[in-house]
Formats: structure tokens, sequence, C-alpha cells
């Protein structure tokens, strides 16, 4: 297992790049990970490094076509993939450090819009 980033660098209700082409999301004490690529068209969520949209703490909004998906379970609630998911990442928390598997991390990355 690989520290991608601590608690504390995952802003609550919003989202961080942590690894590449991993997001993680914070919402209080509980935190998810997911692939950072949207169902719809196989792009990365966030428009600019770190800036991922989120709405309300709990909805984190694509930046390219506005699909929105919940932080709990990465189920897009509306949008054009409406009822895709996103493809989560196992992590664990240890010390305050957001933990995955080091297999997750060299993974592919998706494209990036032009």
């Amino acid at each position: 297992m690989n520290a991608i980033c601590t608690l504390d660098d995952v802003p609550d209700g919003g989202g961080l790049e942590a690894a590449p082409s991993v997001l993680v999301l914070r919402r209080g004490g509980e935190v998810w990970a997911y692939r950072n690529v949207c169902p719809h068209f196989s792009i990365p969520l966030n428009y600019e490094p770190d800036a991922f949209w989120t709405y309300e703490g709990g909805l984190l909004m694509c930046a390219h076509h506005s699909a929105m998906f919940r932080f709990e379970d990465g189920v897009c609630v509306d949008g054009p993939c409406l009822g895709a998911s996103l493809r989560r990442i196992p992590i664990r928390i240890e010390h305050g450090a957001v933990m995955i598997a080091q297999e997750t991390l060299t993974s592919d990355e998706p494209r990036r819009s032009s």
C-alpha cells in the first residue's frame, strides 16, 4: 500500500487528484476514492488539476458535460450517463494518510481533453 495524500489534503466536501487518475473525495470523516474517469466519455472529471466541481458537499460534477455523481457510491444521478458509476478504488486510512495498492498507481490514465 502507498500513501497518496493525507486527509488534511482533501478539502471537506470536495476532491483532490491525489495520484495520476485517482480522485479522492471527503465529507467530514468519510473518504472515497475513484478513478478520475467520467463513464460518459472516458475523460477526467476535472478540467484543471485539482479543480473538481462539487455541489452541496455530496455531489461531484464532471467539468465537461455536467454529469453529477454521488460521493458515497459514485453513481451518476443526473446528466448524460445517468445510472452509470465511477470506478471505485479501495483505500485504507492509516495515521491520517490515504493508502491505495501499488497496482492502482500503475493503471492506465484516461485521455485529457483538448
